[in-house]
């Protein structure tokens, strides 16, 4: 698989150990940088990350910042995209299993090295159950193209 990955300057350490990982499994990465431990913007990196994964420049997508917070919050912000923030890999697995996530954010401050790759394994290693997944999926992209208007369709109660 390609994965897009990038960072901030709090993300910069995991991102570089991720990107051993990504390699030792066999993916292909496109690094978007940061690529130091100077202080920058992180919604420049989820952006370009997120641009690869809805344009389909990339398979997912991986980002890092200090909570992991931001960085979902920007790349959400990118149509397409459904980045998640990860807490565990069973919460990971589930984000795309039936969330079909496509980005994985990530903490620097609150996660290891080991439980990051965890995590990666995980989200890299689930695919979605589509189903009447596929459906709920579906009513997101529905909101993302009325541009946060309410969908035309009744909530399913």
């Amino acid at each position: 698989m390609k994965i897009a990955i990038g960072a901030d300057h709090a993300g910069f350490l995991l991102k570089e150990s991720l990107m051993r990982e990504l390699a030792r499994l066999g993916h292909v990465v496109a690094d978007h940088g940061t690529n130091t431990q100077e202080s920058c913007d992180y919604p420049d990196f989820a952006s370009a990350v997120g641009r690869d994964v809805a344009q389909g420049r990339a398979d997912l997508g991986v980002l890092v910042c200090l909570t992991g917070t931001g960085m979902a919050i920007a790349a959400n912000k990118v149509a397409g995209v459904r980045a998640v923030w990860g807490a565990s890999p069973d919460q990971v697995r589930m984000a795309r299993a039936h969330n079909d996530a496509n980005v994985l954010a990530l903490g620097a401050k609150y996660v290891s090295a080991e439980a990051a790759n965890a995590m990666l394994e995980s989200f890299l290693g689930t695919g979605f159950e589509g189903g009447r997944h596929q459906r709920r999926v579906g009513k997101i992209g529905a909101i993302e193209q009325a541009g946060c208007a309410e969908a035309d369709q009744e909530p399913n109660t």
